[in-house]
């Protein structure tokens, strides 16, 4: 028989050892003092030395590094250059570390030519949360709070830091009234009681000087859920801007690239009050702003004028009009005679596939699932019946029960995230899940434009909360409305989500502009889509 293996050397987990650094055995020739040993079995923390910035030879002679030398000088105030931290920064942000250890560690005696690169740093816990916490401990040693989203807007803002909230509020031009009772798990974001938004919003319409009447009515809209859907909230707020570029002139002493982009800023801020935006929304922001501030400085106002309005046609034109088209047509391959396809919701990228599909005479069977409280796969239903499709309906609490019969199912997505997940609807995690347990392939139809660098995990950290009250009633049949008068009871919470979260592993294809690709692909389909629109 084989031996036992000799074994492993306890290692202190929390403490790890980064770069390169000398034996533990002290050099004869270069004493070091007793106070200075490092000792990862004591779970102490060395000095982390990290070498100053390149400079030039004219500029500061060559010394060796110092730990005072880490900060970069070109650095702004109050700004820490990538890969170096103040002393005090440091200390503060790792735990065990106080000044009094940094002091003694930087008094050591050890010549010059002995130092090397030694980083020995306390180990988050194991998982996500123990990362953001490390991270988050960083950032409230370097400015005091963590840096919350920059929009100005109380829906942006996390809503139980109250201090943040009261100033956003006093820029408000919305009238929001909290809601008493307040879900505690859900207290970072907005929740407000409807109904009362809207005529307040309307009797001030002639009050708004700076608000373009433009912007003014697509917040309307929102608010009062006239326009719904990414892609058309998304155009309606592009078609706004347009107006607005349209009728904006330079003030006196101000360039149009400054202004406008303020002007701008201030708008979104009112939509967000309106209504939280949506990823895909986000990105066409960011490529509004992105023109605005690649135009050239010599060009006349009305040339840039008329080249934004360009750019923002061409937007509409390619990402949406243009991409939407390019999914229908990778689609349509997807589907053969006799299919039964399953869908979720209205998804306007979905029903452009059916209709396609039905116009190149395939004959297949859709069955819509739907659920409350929008019931929005009712629309849906309507217009394919209409073009003489053969559909089923179904609420999605007998998902389990029809799945076994399903070919394909064909999603929508609100937005698309690095990660491979799948933000969309509410409900649609568990047709996915569903399907995967069923052996059923999963088709998500979503533009590139909706793709986002952003990771999560989960539907709680962001997400939206709809009006409570639509929950608590059955519309059309007042005689069971049993939660009738009871939704300010201080026992009682109503929670409303918007959006969930889907998960890579129960995506099979994810069909875009670009090409059917898998969700590990997402992450090229982002860089790619930067690349064209904001880095060109």
């Amino acid at each position: 028989m084989e031996s036992r293996r000799n074994p492993r050397a306890v290692v202190d987990p929390k403490v790890r050892q980064v770069g390169f650094f000398t034996s533990s055995q002290p050099d004869s020739t270069h004493p070091i003092a007793s106070d200075s040993t490092i000792s990862p079995s004591r779970n102490s923390l060395s000095p982390v030395m990290i070498p100053p910035p390149p400079l030039h030879p004219q500029s500061l002679p060559l010394r060796s590094p110092t730990p005072a030398a880490a900060t970069s000088p070109t650095a702004s105030p109050g700004r820490v250059s990538r890969g170096s931290f103040s002393r005090s920064s440091l200390a503060s942000s790792l735990p065990g570390v106080g000044m009094d250890s940094m002091a003694a560690a930087t008094s050591s005696s050890v010549p010059p030519s002995g130092l090397t690169t030694v980083s020995v740093v306390n180990m988050p816990p194991p998982g996500l949360s123990g990362i953001i916490s490390c991270l988050y401990c960083v950032l409230s040693a370097e400015g005091g709070k963590a840096p919350l989203v920059s929009s100005g807007s109380v829906a942006s803002a996390n809503y139980d830091d109250e201090s943040r909230v009261v100033k956003a509020k006093r820029r408000a031009v919305v009238k929001q009234t909290e809601a008493k009772n307040r879900v505690e798990l859900f207290r970072h974001l907005p929740q407000y009681e409807h109904g009362t938004q809207l005529p307040d919003l309307e009797t001030k319409f002639f009050l708004l000087d700076p608000m373009h009447p433009a912007v003014y009515k697509v917040g309307l809209q929102y608010l009062s859920g006239d326009i719904s859907g990414g892609n058309a909230r998304c155009i309606a707020m592009l078609q706004a801007f347009q107006e607005v570029v349209k009728d904006y002139s330079t003030p006196p002493e101000k360039t149009l690239n400054r202004d406008l982009t303020a002007k701008i800023s201030s708008y979104v801020s009112f939509l967000i009050e309106c209504r939280p935006l949506s990823v895909s929304m986000g990105n066409a922001i960011r490529f509004v702003k992105n023109r605005i501030a690649k135009l050239p400085i010599m060009l006349f106002e009305s040339e840039a004028k008329a080249a934004l309005q360009s750019d923002i046609q061409r937007f509409i034109s390619e990402k949406i009009v243009a991409a939407d088209k390019a999914i229908v047509r990778h689609a349509v391959t997807k589907i053969r005679d006799g299919v039964v396809l399953l869908t979720y919701g209205s998804p306007s990228a979905v029903e452009m596939v059916l209709l396609q599909a039905h116009e190149l005479r395939k004959k297949f069977r859709v069955l819509v699932v739907d659920s409350l409280p929008k019931l929005e796969g009712q629309l849906l239903l309507r217009r394919l019946i209409k073009r003489g499709i053969d559909c089923t309906y179904t609420h999605i609490n007998a998902i389990s029960y029809i799945m076994h019969e399903v070919t394909k199912v064909f999603l929508g997505a609100s937005s698309v995230l690095s990660n491979g997940t799948v933000y969309s609807r509410v409900g649609t995690a568990c047709v996915a899940m569903v399907a995967s347990a069923f052996r059923v392939p999963v088709l998500v139809c979503c533009e590139a434009y909706k793709f986002h660098e952003r990771v999560q995990l989960d539907s709680i950290c962001s997400n939206e909360l709809g009006d409570p009250n639509v929950i608590s009633k059955v519309h059309g049949r007042g005689g069971i409305n049993y939660l009738d008068g009871l939704t300010n009871n201080a026992n009682l919470q109503f929670l409303n989500l918007m959006y969930d979260a889907t998960p890579s592993d129960y995506i099979s294809m994810i069909i875009t502009d670009y090409g059917m690709v898998p969700p590990t692909s997402v992450p090229v389909i982002v860089r790619e889509y930067q690349k064209e629109h904001l880095l060109v």
